[in-house]
């Protein structure tokens, strides 16, 4: 059973930068492809951001192309999501997932982490 733990969420203005990491236990991380997600209050929970194991392929929600990268340190169980110039649209809650299948967009999670809180101040 993998673990998945998010942290760095917090108030950040708009057109700043926010970093927030995921770090997996318990399971093969290596071997899982890692994805963020958010959902508002209400909401489905939609992709965000997504890197393959195997060859370190990413894909991005088109809301966030340009502005978020997503990267991943096998050797540390970590992936993390760099935030840039962020909107008020961007404020919700994130989540970290771990899943099987490729691309990520579109495919069901196999793990979850229980996610952190992103505020923006416009």
């Amino acid at each position: 059973q993998v673990q998945l733990v998010e942290s760095g969420g917090g108030l950040v203005q708009a057109g700043g930068s926010l970093t927030l990491s995921c770090v997996a236990s318990g399971g093969t991380f290596s071997t899982l492809n890692m994805g963020w997600f958010r959902q508002a209050p209400g909401m489905k929970r939609e992709f965000v951001a997504g890197i393959s194991w195997s060859n370190g392929r990413t894909e991005y929600a088109h809301s966030v192309q340009g502005r978020f990268t997503i990267s991943r340190d096998n050797a540390k169980n970590t992936v993390v999501l760099q935030m840039n110039n962020v909107k008020p649209e961007d404020a919700t809650v994130y989540y970290c997932g771990a899943g099987l299948f490729w691309p990520m967009m579109g495919s069901g999670m196999a793990y979850w982490g229980k996610g952190t809180l992103v505020t923006i101040s416009s």
